[in-house]
């Protein structure tokens, strides 16, 4: 299996991504994945330039239904990065296997937007993403809200009971 870890950040790529995460797990490259991002070049620059000697690829969510399969066929290891779990959803929903060797999906920071309500530290969901965490959680993915390796952190049940008493 390709695919070493899998996260939804809405930052998609920063330091604490390289400089923690990639520390932890096995990471040859990073296949970042985002509709406004890989479109903007400005953007797609300041993400790479995040990156020092990881190789680092930012695809829309088409270019990543076109372009994974051939990443997830190779003998190297990736980190898959979206910045919302609808992403997610839609690349699974597409035919993508996003498993990882523990099917864990990690979630970091989701800020806070209009029309969110806040289950953790820095992490707020919209009934949308609510939609797509328990899609991925249908399909026998684990969902981990925790924003680095060391850190506490929480289950999509456990957000779920958060939401109900909101």
């Amino acid at each position: 299996m390709t695919i070493s870890f899998v996260r939804i950040d809405d930052r998609v790529i920063h330091g604490q991504l390289v400089t923690r995460w990639a520390k932890e797990l096995p990471c040859d490259g990073i296949v970042a994945i985002d509709d406004e991002v890989a479109a903007d070049p400005l953007l797609s620059s300041v993400m790479k330039g995040a990156v020092q000697d990881t190789k680092v690829w930012l695809f829309t969510v088409q270019q990543a239904i076109e372009k994974l399969p051939k990443v997830i066929a190779s003998d190297k290891q990736y980190f898959v990065i979206g910045k919302s779990p609808v992403t997610l959803r839609r690349l699974m929903e597409a035919g993508i296997d996003l498993s990882n060797r523990n099917k864990k999906i990690n979630v970091g920071p989701m800020s806070a937007r209009k029309d969110t309500v806040t289950i953790g530290p820095n992490q707020s969901v919209s009934v949308n993403e609510v939609n797509a965490f328990d899609f991925l959680t249908e399909h026998g993915h684990a969902i981990e809200f925790r924003l680095v390796p060391d850190a506490s952190h929480f289950s999509w049940l456990d957000a779920k009971k958060k939401l109900k008493q909101a």
